[in-house]
């Protein structure tokens, strides 16, 4: 009899044990089959019209009726994307709000002495969504007709070549920081307070080279204002690959070289698995895709998918490296 007593104890409390496991599985349950049970908000920390803005809005859409959700972008610029990404670190967990994260996440992690979100602990990644080409410009009419006879230049005459960027902390003049102190040579960077700043210091002799993203000076190369030397990634630029290598293929010390910007998108930390695992399935199945591909494709924008643990690596190493370029350049924290 005592045993039969233990024994139906010993179901019970399996019983009960099965019951709170299924009520704790519960809420990722319901969370995955509901979502996404209302529109989706992608924060951009730039202004609309611009490459970020332009990227998300293409990846939105496309992510939109693959979820049967429509897809808002919140356009939320400035203060180096703080803003954007306090919005979402604070915001439910629950995957309906979605940061466009980019290497600005990361260099504003090396130029902010104090955040209010930590970039590596307050999101989830999701999932890289595209990679753009850093080239450096110079004027078409310009002595410099290819790289090496630029760094020759450089190399002869310390301290005399201006390269102009947008503003200082920016990736544009960060990746010029990181060009010069790698290719060995001494040269003034020049920060402009927008693209068409640069581009206009540029074609009228104002500076020698320039350190831009391709995307919004693309008409400018294709018009024969602008000649690209050599673009800072890993390959040829899509469209221009047979004239604009990249600065890797100079050799010597640049050899190895690679500095692309990014976008991504990042969840608030805290979502369920299930939810962060159905985005980033969409969103790479959105990428595959020959029209999101050629959209992209328009902007300069390389589609290119990543696992969340893939990208959780890429900001980790990315705020790494430029918080070095920054501590190396001197440039005040601010």
């Amino acid at each position: 009899m005592w045993h039969d007593k233990t024994m139906n104890i010993d179901r019970r409390q399996a019983l009960a044990a099965v019951a709170a496991t299924a009520a704790l599985a519960a809420p990722w349950a319901v969370a995955q089959a509901a979502f996404p049970s209302r529109p989706i908000r992608i924060v951009v920390p730039f202004g609309a019209g611009g490459i970020a803005d332009l990227t998300a809005r293409a990846v939105g859409k496309e992510l939109g009726e693959r979820l049967k959700q429509s897809v808002i972008i919140d356009n939320r610029p400035g203060a180096g994307g703080v803003s954007a990404g306090e919005l979402v670190a604070r915001a439910e967990p629950d995957g309906h709000t979605l940061l466009l994260m980019s290497n600005g996440t990361a260099v504003s992690a090396g130029l902010f002495r104090k955040l209010p979100f930590d970039a590596q602990k307050d999101f989830a990644p999701v999932s890289l969504i595209g990679t753009f080409d850093i080239a450096v410009l110079v004027a078409q009419n310009s002595r410099f007709k290819t790289l090496a006879e630029l760094l020759a230049y450089a190399k002869a005459n310390p301290g005399k070549l201006n390269i102009a960027t947008v503003a200082v902390g920016s990736t544009q003049n960060l990746a010029a920081e990181l060009f010069k102190t790698t290719a060995g040579i001494e040269a003034q960077v020049v920060p402009f307070n927008g693209t068409p700043a640069v581009i206009t210091a540029l074609r009228s002799g104002e500076v020698d080279a320039g350190v831009e993203i391709l995307g919004p000076v693309r008409t400018q190369i294709t018009s024969k204002a602008l000649r690209a030397l050599a673009v800072l990634g890993d390959k040829r630029p899509v469209g221009l690959g047979e004239v604009v290598p990249t600065a890797a293929e100079s050799g010597g010390p640049l050899a190895g070289f690679d500095v692309a910007s990014w976008n991504a998108l990042a969840a608030p930390a805290g979502t369920p698995r299930p939810v962060v695992e159905r985005l980033q399935r969409e969103v790479a199945a959105a990428l595959a895709t020959p029209e999101l591909k050629q959209r992209l494709a328009d902007l300069s924008v390389e589609a290119r998918s990543s696992t969340p643990e893939q990208l959780g690596s890429l900001l980790g190493s990315e705020i790494r490296r430029w918080s070095q370029v920054i501590e190396r350049a001197r440039i005040a924290r601010q």
